[in-house]
């Protein structure tokens, strides 16, 4: 139980943290991270040519993510899927601990989630903000 909440939790604390950057910084700062995370796998190259393949699409992604939210959540869906292939070929992205590829398969999709909201945090009933004479 705690190998799938705690990566949820973690997931749910990024996304909290992160919400704490003003935009445009945040979608930028967010598109870097993901761009990270395709390269996460890179020293391990248990796929061998795939992992450089990998590397480059997540690159683009990232790139597209500059200006997109929406890039920025396809990126950490595609690690998501990379984090499953790795934990079933046995080459977590931690090699120290085993379930760590298995734990960010379950983190990742939740930062797809807020990715694919706009990047947004905002509190439930929390007020929004209005320029008076705004439409």
């Amino acid at each position: 139980m705690i190998a799938v909440l705690a990566p949820i939790l973690i997931g749910f604390l990024y996304v909290v943290l992160s919400s704490l950057i003003r935009e445009p910084h945040r979608r930028k700062v967010n598109a870097v991270m993901v761009g990270g995370a395709g390269a996460a796998y890179l020293s391990g190259g248990a796929l061998g040519p795939w992992e450089l393949a990998f590397c480059a699409v997540m690159t683009y992604v990232a790139f597209r993510g500059l200006d997109s939210w929406t890039f920025i959540g396809i990126g950490w869906l595609l690690h998501t899927g990379w984090d499953v292939v790795h934990h079933l070929k046995g080459q977590p992205i931690l090699p120290f601990a085993h379930d760590s590829s298995f734990g960010c398969a379950f983190c990742d999709p939740v930062i797809a989630i807020w990715c694919f909201t706009g990047g947004r945090f905002r509190r439930v009933g929390a007020p929004e903000s209005r320029v008076p004479g705004g439409a």
